[in-house]
């Protein structure tokens, strides 16, 4: 085999190497926006992914199972961590987070269901992949 040709593979096998890790470690899911809830941060008919994850800021895009459908998930900000005070005067307990989208007239949220718990924040949003235009990382806010 040739230098060059041994370089290619030794390439090849690390690129591999390197997504299998990423695949396994970040467990990535995609996500379809639908709704203009979460505008202007995420419009309808774009693609993400997300990777679970264990800690939620504030400011962060999670998917969020809403509390009262089992398995019907939601794309909205936390805005509230636990010991934050919430628009309705209380203050949120331990693993309890307020989600909010960021078009609030088109947006289902903590506003009408509530505090969730932190089991109901399934992951953070991380880019838009899709359209390919419009593709981007998804920043706190």
């Amino acid at each position: 085999m040739q230098r060059s040709g041994r370089r290619s593979l030794v390439v090849a096998v690390a690129f591999t190497a390197v997504a299998a890790y990423t695949l396994a470690r970040w467990r990535p899911y995609r996500v379809e926006i639908s709704g203009g809830s979460m505008r202007p941060a995420l419009e309808p008919g774009e693609w993400a992914l997300a990777t679970p994850a264990s800690r939620f800021r504030r400011g962060d895009v999670v998917v969020v199972e809403h509390p009262e459908r089992e398995a019907f998930e939601m794309v909205k900000r936390v805005i509230g961590v636990p010991g934050d005070r919430v628009p309705h005067g209380g203050v949120l307990a331990e693993g309890e987070f307020w989600v909010q989208g960021d078009s609030p007239n088109a947006s289902t949220d903590s506003r009408s269901f509530g505090p969730v718990r932190q089991e109901h924040l399934k992951a953070r949003v991380r880019l838009v992949y899709w359209p390919l235009e419009r593709r981007r990382l998804v920043r706190s806010g």
